[in-house]
């Protein structure tokens, strides 16, 4: 395999979004292995932020940092305002949440997709049993709100989906 292939076969993955690939072709191993995007990282409630400022001893040596000032704009800019009225699809079950029917396959659905009534949307995995989750109600889908291996409750919320009208 030249370089030319496996830069072709990389770029492949990628559009297809596959995570995980390994190939061998007689004294040839290839094994490709993406890391899985960081989950975005929620930022506090900027209505709770409060800052006091600590008492100063005056023979003493001021050694702590003074916490930064917060600017409550860009803060409550920061928390995303609320969707319209978006069907949430919850776990019936505790589990790991799959997208896909193996690995390296497509995902059931991507964001953006139009969606019907029993069209299979994942897999959740509970005690060696994979369980096919499907959708409940037609439209088009808004948001993924869990990650592909995922751990998940009962009732977490894991579609957003805008609902047909």
């Amino acid at each position: 395999m030249n370089q030319k292939e496996l830069k072709e076969l990389i770029e492949f993955l990628i559009e297809k979004d596959i995570a995980e690939f390994e190939l061998e072709r007689g004294d040839v191993k290839v094994k490709i292995k993406r890391a899985a995007e960081p989950a975005p990282v929620p930022l506090p409630d900027s209505r709770y932020i409060a800052v006091h400022p600590a008492p100063v001893d005056a023979g003493a040596h001021v050694s702590a940092s003074v916490p930064a000032k917060v600017d409550l704009a860009v803060a409550a800019a920061a928390v995303p305002a609320p969707e319209e009225d978006l069907h949430i699809v919850r776990s019936p079950i505790v589990g790991t949440f799959y997208e896909a029917p193996s690995p390296g396959s497509p995902p059931f659905v991507k964001v953006g997709d139009v969606l019907e009534v029993g069209q299979v949307l994942c897999i959740v995995e509970a005690m060696k049993l994979m369980n096919e989750i499907e959708c409940d109600v037609a439209g088009e889908l808004v948001k993924k709100l869990v990650a592909n291996g995922q751990p998940i409750e009962y009732g977490q919320e894991m579609f957003a989906i805008r609902p047909a009208k």
